[in-house]
């Protein structure tokens, strides 16, 4: 399918041909082009009526196939959109960086990978791809080449691929129960003697949840994420906080609503372990930011509890739940990439990585400061931002479900977070409007402005013009609880 091959093609050959890699104009033109047909053909496909693609039988029971959904179409669209604002930005973030070839190749083919997940059709084929996407994904780590990325690269893939580990130790067992192990709304049928009985099917629930939970940045294999983020080139980072991470999520809809089926782990002892971990990752993440001096290692510890708002969401097994939880993985993608991108430009305009160094900065850099603002308000809560809606979701879906003294805990939690959340976005915000103006900084250039610009009025406008995005969510959530 040419939505996974030609990104894939794209990025292999602006690796394999060093012309190509080093000519500043042929690059910039190269990579833009690959930006918009691959965004395009991402667009396309989501808008499409429907896709089914068998790509190779490995044997009987094991099928690579790719299909098309109502949630492979939300995750294809939230990828194409911000990919493609990402990769703009870099191009000033990496303007005077010989190497950037290298990172542009290699960002290409990772959005490959990202739309193979987006479309897979079965459990092994999501496997496959998820892989893809760590082995991928890793080199923007490695991209600096210092030795704290090469110990930070190192630290992504341990933590990933042990926690994929876990999830295709979850593969090989469901497969005795089920062949093939096609994605269904509701869940598939699965035949429980095929490993002895009930319980152990959940004790296989739990351990992919927590392997899958790697990805996303659940505790306890969360370690990665602030090790990776502050290393990493900002767009890199955007891209890994706000999108790479959605594939662990996704990975666990797959497996709880479209595998397993909601009333399997309702009320058992996976469901309330699950909500707990989230609960714990939410309000660990927001203290660890909140303490945290430097400004990506602070949003890298701030994506490790908004994500688990998203699991938390999806452990309730709630219509409510999981609207929140699909509403907040768009919003917060949209608001992470801002922040890391933010962060960038001041990074890029002062030279500096503390909180503490930012103090005038709204006054030298106002677009930039205001973009991070609107960002911070998102991620808060603040309506009529966006991250209002999400967490109303949330909260409700919480007090809704029937998960005992969790009804309480929940919203607790979320509102504990929240307030932490303002604890560390606000405070770098009044410091840079309102302490003196910094000297010799001046805003980032055009190219790196628009993008937070427009991801900033799309943070506003999806939190006043929810309703088209709740009609098409509804029906996805309707078919699988």
């Amino acid at each position: 399918m040419e939505l996974i091959w030609i990104p894939l093609l794209l990025g292999t050959l602006l690796l394999a041909i060093p012309p190509l890699r080093r000519n500043k104009t042929a690059r910039t033109a190269y990579v833009l082009a690959s930006l918009l047909l691959e965004s395009g053909l991402a667009v396309r496909t989501a808008l499409s009526p429907g896709m089914s693609a068998t790509l190779c039988r490995l044997a009987n029971d094991v099928v690579i196939s790719l299909q098309l959904d109502g949630l492979s179409r939300l995750f294809l669209v939230m990828c194409a959109g911000l990919w493609l604002l990402t990769g703009i930005f870099a191009f000033g973030y990496l303007r005077n960086d010989a190497r950037s070839g290298w990172f542009f190749g290699v960002y290409i083919l990772v959005f490959g990978t990202m739309t193979g997940i987006g479309c897979s059709a079965n459990l092994i084929t999501l496997y496959l791809f998820f892989e893809a996407l760590t082995l991928t994904s890793s080199l923007l780590v490695f991209y600096p080449g210092t030795h704290e990325a090469s110990m930070a690269g190192l630290k992504y893939l341990f933590y990933s691929i042990g926690g994929a580990f876990l999830a295709l130790t979850g593969i090989f067992c469901l497969s005795r129960m089920n062949e093939g192990l096609f994605f269904r709304p509701g869940g598939v049928a699965l035949y429980t003697g095929a490993i002895g009985s009930q319980s152990a099917l959940l004790v296989l629930v739990f351990l992919m949840l927590i392997g899958v939970g790697a990805k996303a940045g659940m505790y306890p294999l969360h370690g990665w994420l602030p090790s990776a983020h502050p290393v990493a080139p900002a767009p890199a980072s955007a891209v890994l906080s706000g999108l790479i991470v959605k594939a662990g999520v996704l990975f666990a809809i797959r497996i709880v609503y479209y595998i397993v089926g909601a009333d399997t782990l309702r009320g058992t002892w996976v469901q309330y372990t699950w909500m707990l971990l989230s609960l714990v990752t939410i309000f660990m993440g927001s203290m660890l930011a909140y303490l945290e001096p430097v400004l990506k290692k602070r949003l890298a510890y701030s994506t490790v509890s908004q994500v688990s708002y998203i699991l938390f969401g999806l452990s309730l097994l709630t219509p409510a739940g999981m609207l929140g939880a699909l509403l907040h993985m768009l919003y917060h993608a949209v608001a992470k990439c801002g922040l890391f991108l933010a962060a960038g430009a001041f990074i890029t305009q002062t030279g500096r990585t503390r909180l503490a160094d930012f103090e005038g900065i709204g006054q030298a850099m106002p677009v930039t400061t205001a973009c991070f603002a609107a960002f911070g308000l998102t991620l808060v809560g603040i309506p009529p931002f966006s991250g209002f809606v999400s967490k109303w979701y949330l909260a409700a879906g919480a007090v809704g479900a029937d998960i005992g003294a969790f009804r309480l805990l929940g919203p607790a939690v979320l509102l504990a977070s929240a307030l932490l959340t303002a604890g560390y976005l606000f405070p770098p915000v009044v410091h840079g409007f309102f302490a003196p103006a910094r000297p010799r900084t001046k805003e980032a250039s055009a190219v790196m402005t628009l993008p937070l610009v427009v991801l900033a009025v799309l943070s506003l406008a999806l939190g006043v013009f929810t309703q088209p995005l709740l009609d098409f969510l509804t029906p996805i959530v309707g078919a699988v609880l």
